[in-house]
């Protein structure tokens, strides 16, 4: 499945209001992406991390990601490869360790 497709049958299971646009999924991602630090935080204090329920955190994750691009009306393909092309552009000039935004 690509991104593209993933977030067309995502968007299919959003039931928010048009008028929380934006603000649910944003609010969601940072909620869903403070449960998978819990989950990894549990490494640290019991050992163990639990591979399949982090998944599922990961999956809602991705979900919110999903939603907030569509609010912007940009496709998740897109995301990724502007996401690999800035990366790749980090690397080739040696400051994919630095900081900033903008290196």
């Amino acid at each position: 499945m690509t991104f593209n497709e993933y977030q067309e049958k995502a968007s299919k299971t959003a039931i928010y209001s048009e008028q929380f646009k934006l603000i649910y999924p944003a609010l969601g991602l940072a909620g869903e992406a403070g449960e998978v630090a819990e989950k990894v935080k549990k490494l640290i204090r019991d050992g163990t991390l639990q591979v399949e329920d982090l998944k599922k955190e990961l999956g809602d994750v991705l979900w919110y990601v999903s939603a907030l691009a569509s609010d912007l009306q940009i496709n998740l393909d897109d995301v990724a490869n502007t996401n690999i092309e800035k990366l790749q552009s980090r690397q080739a000039r040696g400051v994919i360790g630095g900081n900033g935004d903008n290196r």
